[in-house]
């Protein structure tokens, strides 16, 4: 066998450990994002987090000597805004009375909100299966918020679809970006971040919260945020996607809600109920389904 071919073999191998380490970085951090809202804000949690992580995201394309100019600046921060400012604020608002594993889910069905909107923004027509995964995510988010009735936590489920429509947003905002001003992932991420952090810091300076209590936990889950859930994990999906296709790379991302469930159920003693548990697994079947039909392409 070529030396390259056993290269690219091991390529792939480490490309997948990156996306199992990836999935399981962002999926446990929903329950480090629930439970530090006992010593923080929202507001400020969001702000802090994503500005750290910003930071750390630049520090690297330092590092590297990667190109850091900005292309379409007001593109950019619009990116920042609602990838980064509005997605994250809302999902910490979403995790107060929420719990972690459910508003995990919830988030996710981003893919079934771009379907339709990138129908209109770019003329990107729902074909075949795609149809099937929108109907099995509208079964699955009625079973879930079962609107049908009043319960306590129904405006912390709005607010976590609210978060996975900013998020859908937010890429077809990335696809217009790459499409006129075709710029490299990091560099896009990491001035999208800081734009938004800037947000979030504004946002968390007019907005009254209590005040920050300065337990281990809180700095230890700042530290996770900033450096595994955000430098780490969006260095582990860049060398994924440099050595996978991009549909192989997308289906790691179905980890993420299935570690965000399995440890709010866990850890934070999270059981849903029957509803709530078809609903979330008619959900994963649609998002498996949206993810093969990528990996088609």
């Amino acid at each position: 066998m070529r030396t390259p071919e056993i290269s690219s073999r091991r390529n792939e191998r480490l490309a997948l450990l990156a996306l199992a380490g990836m999935a399981i970085g962002w999926g446990y951090n929903w329950v480090v994002m629930k439970s530090v809202l006992a010593y923080v804000g929202p507001f400020d949690f969001s702000a802090l987090r994503t500005l750290f992580g910003a930071m750390l995201l630049l520090a690297v394309l330092a590092v590297l000597r990667r190109p850091m100019r900005i292309r379409a600046l007001g593109r950019v921060i619009l990116l920042g805004v609602l990838q980064t400012g509005a997605f994250s604020a809302l999902i910490q608002i979403a995790l107060l009375h929420g719990g972690a594993g459910k508003t995990s889910i919830l988030v996710y069905t981003m893919p079934f909100w771009v379907i339709p909107m990138a129908w209109v923004a770019f003329g990107e027509r729902v074909r075949g299966l795609q149809w099937l995964a929108l109907a099995l995510a509208a079964l699955g988010l009625t079973l879930i918020l079962e609107p049908w009735t009043l319960h306590a936590d129904f405006m912390s489920e709005l607010l976590a679809v609210s978060a996975g429509l900013c998020w859908a947003l937010a890429t077809i905002v990335a696809k217009w970006i790459r499409r006129d001003y075709p710029m490299d992932a990091l560099p896009l991420t990491a001035w999208q971040m800081l734009f938004g952090a800037l947000a979030l810091c504004l946002a968390a300076w007019v907005v009254p919260e209590k005040p920050i209590d300065p337990a281990p936990y809180f700095y230890g889950a700042l530290i996770y945020n900033a450096v595994i859930a955000t430098a780490l994990a969006w260095f582990l999906w860049l060398f994924a996607l440099q050595h996978l296709s991009a549909g192989v790379a997308s289906m790691s991302a179905l980890g993420v809600p299935v570690v965000g469930v399995l440890a709010g159920w866990l850890q934070l003693g999270e059981q849903p109920g029957v509803l709530e548990l078809t609903g979330m697994v008619l959900i994963g079947i649609a998002l498996v389904v949206v993810s093969m039909r990528s990996a088609q392409k």
